[in-house]
């Protein structure tokens, strides 16, 4: 029966990672050309730093639980703390591409007559670019304290035993709260982009009616398939920390087989569904999925 689990889960595993990377590269393919043209900060640079971001995610992904799972001995230290800083960097710079994401579809749709948001929908690139910035050195100290704390762990029965033990204990806290921080605070700026969102479409509606005028007009039609893209993010997104919130708080149950492939079925969701969501947002990406698709069909009937 375990047997019989196990495979079920490593099918979904593989899928969710075929699914996602497929995903993930055809955004960066059709957006990479135009963003090289030019090169500036809109959605299209976003989605494409998002999809090299998650293409990375996916395969630290799969070699952690490949390691852990399949082969235990390969796992040393050096590779533990390699593959870590990896899942971590493209973790990092996925949660904030993606709430960039959210705040340029709510400074560019939304309307609010309040000066400090109109000065910011006027500066939205800069917005973006100051936020990725200043979140690098959350970044810096989230891998320092990482690394050390992988070191400590691996070489934790090594000279003074009783030190080492604290250290690791004061480390392990760190990195918990620089965990917590860089995970809460995009989600909740996402959160509010997207009630910000609901808001202004709100205001949009009734003045709408107001004016006697349908409500299925162009703004509106934006307005939601924003509320759609960000409101998947963010359901995504809490599945996602609640999962790793169990992994940092249950790390001993996670050395179980079953429990460690289930944990990366969960984890693995956010990076490949949230992708495919994106795709379906995007009428240019819908695009050239579909060209794919029957480009891939008439290869199939010429092969016949």
């Amino acid at each position: 029966m375990i047997m019989f689990m196990s495979n079920i889960v490593s099918i979904l595993l593989m899928t969710e990672f075929v699914l996602g990377n497929f995903a993930n590269v055809l955004i960066a393919l059709v957006n990479c050309n135009d963003w090289t043209k030019r090169p500036k900060i809109s959605a299209d640079g976003i989605l494409t730093a998002l999809a090299f971001c998650r293409i990375v995610m996916l395969w630290a992904m799969l070699i952690n639980w490949y390691v852990i799972v399949y082969n235990l001995t390969l796992y040393n230290s050096e590779v533990k703390i390699i593959v870590h800083v990896a899942l971590t960097v493209s973790n990092h710079f996925s949660n904030w591409l993606a709430t960039s994401l959210s705040i340029f579809y709510l400074l560019k749709i939304a309307n609010f007559s309040s000066l400090i948001f109109l000065h910011l929908k006027w500066r939205v690139k800069s917005v973006v670019l100051m936020m990725m910035l200043g979140t690098s050195l959350f970044l810096f100290f989230q891998v320092a304290v990482l690394s050390m704390d992988e070191a400590i762990q691996t070489n934790e029965y090594e000279g003074n035993t009783t030190q080492k033990i604290k250290l690791r204990d004061i480390l392990h806290l760190s990195n918990v709260t620089l965990f917590t921080l860089t995970n809460f605070i995009p989600f909740t700026m996402s959160l509010t982009s997207f009630l910000l969102l609901i808001f202004s479409l709100w205001k949009h509606l009734r003045q709408m009616q107001l004016n006697g005028k349908g409500s299925q007009d162009p703004s509106t039609k934006v307005h939601i398939k924003a509320m759609q893209t960000v409101i998947s993010f963010l359901f995504l997104f809490v599945i996602y920390i609640l999962a790793l919130i169990v992994s940092v708080w249950n790390s001993n149950q996670l050395q179980k087989e079953p429990v460690q492939m289930l944990y990366d079925v969960v984890l693995i969701m956010y990076p490949s569904i949230h992708s495919v969501i994106l795709i379906w947002g995007n009428g240019k990406l819908t695009q050239a999925f579909l060209s794919f698709l029957w480009q891939s069909r008439c290869w199939l009937k010429e092969r016949k």
